[in-house]
């Protein structure tokens, strides 16, 4: 299954190997290393918020197309054409 949280630690995991491969200075590493939680914590966040807000958009979305599914679009063509016919009177 498909899941943001084991992308973005992927990619954290990969960017902190990085840095303690080529930082040598244990502050400046320590302080990248801080960054890059922080970071991974917030995105990881924000993916959850877009992801729900994706899910309730998306049941919305089908439990609106089931009743417009419902709905009877043929009497209702049939009704506004009705509406517009003329009656023509006799003289």
């Amino acid at each position: 299954m498909f899941t943001t949280d084991a992308i973005i630690d992927s990619v954290q995991t990969a960017r902190k190997n990085m840095i303690n491969t080529f930082v040598n200075h244990e502050a400046t590493k320590e302080a990248l290393i801080n960054y890059i939680d922080v970071e991974s914590e917030y995105t990881k966040k924000a993916a959850k918020v877009g992801t729900d807000t994706f899910t309730k958009l998306s049941n919305e979305a089908i439990k609106l197309a089931k009743e417009s599914a419902k709905f009877d679009w043929v009497k209702a063509t049939q009704d506004a054409v009705e509406s517009f016919k003329t009656t023509s009177s006799k003289k």
